[in-house]
């Protein structure tokens, strides 16, 4: 077991592999699932399984339920069914032959903003279509990353649609006509029996489609997710211990490195400690413009003071 988790931490802290993260989220709360359902069936729990989990997780068509239950607009694309082990399979398979191609020209910070962007802009067409068209029941729920998956097909194929793939007992196709075909199904399922799914599908497709045009004017619109992602995360960083000494007339040492802004600080760490006129500064800097405005080598350089203070 511990084998298997320093294995699992590895490959979860491989640089810059956003694709195997999200990957891994997916297994791991489908595994989680998995087991809750098992363990509610063999205690007789199955129906508070049912009424406090799985309704919790799953997007509800009713826009009545969504409303007392928001968090399903997110929750839903990171969860699959859990009667059908080839859902997430095929999802993730798919994610993973795209989403390498995308982080080949782009990156994974991009990637987990179209993933998430796609899987709302899915979920928003389902409660839409379910809301607006009468024919349809209100009753059902919507769970998958289809909507995310097919916002990374279709925003990959936008992007590079000449890109060359090789298909089992086809050979090299272009990715324009793989993410064709994924939409034409699609459109064909809108009048089977997932409609909601299909629409949903449609929806994430849209979205990636839209993500790819306005990125290449410039415009990133997954970056206020991803921005989101990572102030949340700098909460719940552990921010390092920096020793505050008493200072007399330092402003003309900050003026200098303020005026210095735009050159990198060329330090020696060999030597055994940091001159305390260039940590006085650094610290001037901070009570200004705060410790996130510093330099790579001007938080190594406070790293290395602290060192030597302990």
């Amino acid at each position: 077991m511990n084998t298997f988790v320093r294995d699992l931490k590895q490959v979860w802290n491989r640089p810059d592999d956003m694709v195997t993260k999200l990957i891994i989220i997916n297994v791991v709360f489908f595994l989680t699932m998995c087991v809750l359902l098992v363990l509610s069936s063999f205690t007789q729990l199955q129906l508070l399984f049912q009424e406090y989990i799985y309704n919790n997780i799953t997007l509800p068509a009713s826009l009545g339920e969504f409303l007392y239950k928001p968090w399903t607009l997110i929750t839903y694309f990171f969860s699959h069914s859990f009667d059908d082990l080839f859902h997430i399979i095929f999802n993730m398979l798919v994610f993973y032959w795209f989403g390498r191609i995308f982080s080949e020209f782009l990156n994974g910070k991009k990637l987990l903003g179209l993933y998430i962007l796609g899987g709302i802009a899915g979920g928003v067409a389902y409660l839409l279509a379910y809301n607006l068209l009468s024919s349809l029941p209100d009753n059902a729920r919507l769970i998958g990353a289809s909507a995310s998956v097919y916002a990374i097909v279709v925003a990959t194929a936008a992007l590079v649609p000449d890109y060359r793939i090789h298909m089992l007992f086809i050979g090299s196709v272009k990715i324009k006509y793989v993410a064709a075909f994924y939409i034409f199904l699609s459109v064909l399922g809108t009048i089977g029996t997932n409609v909601g799914g299909n629409i949903a599908h449609l929806g994430g497709a849209i979205a990636g489609f839209i993500y790819t045009k306005l990125l290449q004017n410039g415009t990133d619109i997954g970056k206020p997710f991803t921005d989101l992602i990572d102030k949340i995360g700098a909460a719940f960083t552990k921010k390092p211990t920096i020793k505050v000494v008493h200072r007399k007339a330092k402003k003309t040492i900050y003026a200098e490195t303020k005026a210095s802004a735009n050159k990198k600080t060329n330090v020696n760490f060999s030597s055994s400690s940091p001159k305390q006129e260039i940590i006085d500064s650094i610290l001037d800097k901070i009570s200004e413009v705060g410790y996130e405005k510093l330099t790579k080598e001007e938080k190594q350089i406070l790293f290395e003071a602290s060192k030597k203070d302990k």
